[in-house]
């Protein structure tokens, strides 16, 4: 018997299981109205409201509804309830510029967006064939508790759940497939990983757009974990929020650690969640000194993982293992600060040029509306990630250089390519280069190498303010060095790994 994986099996099971418990505490500082606490009951029933409005507004199967949305548990219940019904979500970066979300909704034909009421007067000129701010205009537009929803009548595990746009080796982004099953997989596998249970309440500390927020929302109403929304991320805010909520788990990149830590500084007293709070970074690899903080200061146990939007993300899990009980605080944080193993069912290798390779279950269906991104990635059965590294003869995973033209900030993927796009159409601008440096509190910095033309001048302010009017501002250089010239190849192809080296240890790993 072959049933398939569709990601309304979480939340049916969530409803029939834990139908009384909280499946979500909202926000309650947002610009929309808060949903306040909802149970798993009552969020699958909205999820059928939200279909049901759906389907008056004739919005097919496989039609695509975008949303730009700072956390919430209105963006929660869509992750839910839009590829239940066999319609694809594109969760859309709330960080980008208008012109970036303009060229998403387009390009992936969404026919609803909804947008945040914070992002209204930036998103103004985006249209749509139905828009709709996010809160009441959209409960009003949207929610239909007296209609029952047309069912999907040939779910497909195949199907594409959600589109999620990441930036790579182009000035545009591209467009992920993450179907039923890569979620699916993504989700039970992570909960497994993370041995997660109805024991537990998990934090948002971890955008919610990013890649489904990583699955983790999906294994939440698989096992009846209590989801706790946080809008915007701030230390002190997270240590409240685990107190008060008594939560046990929660994800994010280091930049969201080192906030907690600088927090947990200011506090007298024992730290919220000590010796009970577990957290997933991913991102960028911490120092291991970061690691050992984490332990020390804050008393929380440390899980790294490694992985990609194209792989819904999970690929590599490195826990603190029962053998590393008895081991030195630093010893430990040496061991967790790789990458890790492959999760189950995902088998990794190293190819003949140093790159890492991946294949499994969680690997994406394809770049939307583009077949050669997709052949590219994707060649003999086997994914590349784009990223340099070893595999010990323990299985672990090691990430030693981004061979691709990614800079990963705050947990965030920047194109060095669209932004050097960006700084080259400064007038001033004659040649430049854009890399990532090591940074404690973002993991990789981004930096422009500037050439300026004969007879022109520019400050650093003055690129950076450029910048910053074209491109969200996690994509603008934190930095910008003037240089005499860029080292180039025979060809003219800039030699990034050279300018990398000077930021870098001794040239050997060359991410953060």
């Amino acid at each position: 018997m072959r049933v398939p994986l569709l990601t309304s099996d979480f939340i049916d099971r969530a409803e029939l299981v834990y139908g009384d418990r909280i499946g979500v505490i909202d926000e309650p500082d947002q610009p929309a109205r808060s949903l306040g606490s909802l149970t798993y009951r009552e969020l699958a029933r909205r999820g059928r409201a939200i279909q049901a409005g759906l389907d008056e507004l004739g919005i097919g199967v496989g039609d695509r509804v975008a949303i730009v949305s700072h956390n919430s548990a209105r963006l929660l219940e869509l992750l839910y309830a839009v590829p239940s019904s066999g319609r694809i979500l594109v969760p859309v970066n709330f960080r980008l510029q208008a012109e970036e979300v303009a060229y998403i909704a387009e390009h992936s034909g969404a026919r609803v967006l909804l947008v945040d009421p914070e992002l209204e007067t930036s998103l103004s000129a985006i249209s749509a064939e139905h828009k709709f701010l996010l809160g009441e205009e959209s409960d009003d537009a949207l929610l239909r508790f007296e209609a029952q929803p047309r069912p999907w009548s040939e779910p497909d595990e195949d199907a594409t759940a959600t589109l999620n746009y990441t930036s790579g080796t182009t000035a545009r982004p591209k467009g992920v497939q993450l179907t039923h099953r890569n979620i699916w997989i993504n989700s039970v596998t992570f909960a497994m990983h993370m041995q997660m249970s109805d024991r537990d309440v998990y934090l948002h500390t971890l955008p919610q757009f990013h890649c489904n927020g990583w699955g983790l929302l999906y294994s939440a109403a698989g096992v009846g974990a209590t989801n706790v929304i946080i809008r915007k991320i701030d230390g002190a805010e997270i240590l409240r929020r685990v107190e008060k909520h008594g939560v046990t788990f929660a994800a994010g990149a280091p930049a969201v650690w080192n906030m907690a830590l600088d927090a947990a500084a200011q506090l007298d007293g024992e730290i919220p969640g000590h010796g009970r709070t577990r957290i997933v970074v991913a991102g960028a690899p911490p120092p291991s000194r970061t690691i050992a903080r984490v332990e020390t200061e804050l008393g929380w146990e440390f899980n790294q993982i490694y992985g990609l939007t194209e792989t819904t993300p999970l690929l590599t899990v490195n826990r603190p293992r029962a053998e590393y009980d008895e081991l030195a605080v630093e010893d430990k944080a040496t061991l967790l600060s790789r990458a890790g193993v492959p999760g189950l069912g995902t088998r990794a290798k190293i190819s003949d040029s140093g790159e890492i390779l991946v294949r499994g279950n969680v690997v994406m269906g394809g770049y939307w509306d583009n077949p050669d991104a997709t052949d590219e990635a994707i060649q003999d059965g086997w994914f590349h990630t784009g990223d340099g590294g070893t595999v010990d003869e323990g299985g672990y995973v090691t990430i030693s250089d981004r061979k691709k033209d990614v800079i990963i900030t705050g947990g965030e993927n920047v194109s060095s390519i669209e932004v050097e796009d960006a700084v080259f159409s400064h007038p001033s601008v004659a040649e430049v280069a854009v890399i990532g440096v090591p940074d404690d509190r973002w993991g990789e910095k981004v930096t422009a190498l500037v050439v300026l033309a004969d007879g022109q001048t520019a400050t650093e302010d003055e690129i950076i303010a450029h910048v910053k009017s074209k491109l969200a501002g996690y994509k603008t250089p934190k930095a910008v060095e003037f240089r005499e010239d860029i080292p180039r190849t025979s060809t003219g192809k800039i030699q990034k790994f050279k300018l990398r080296q000077e930021f870098w240890e001794a040239g050997q790993r060359q991410v953060n």
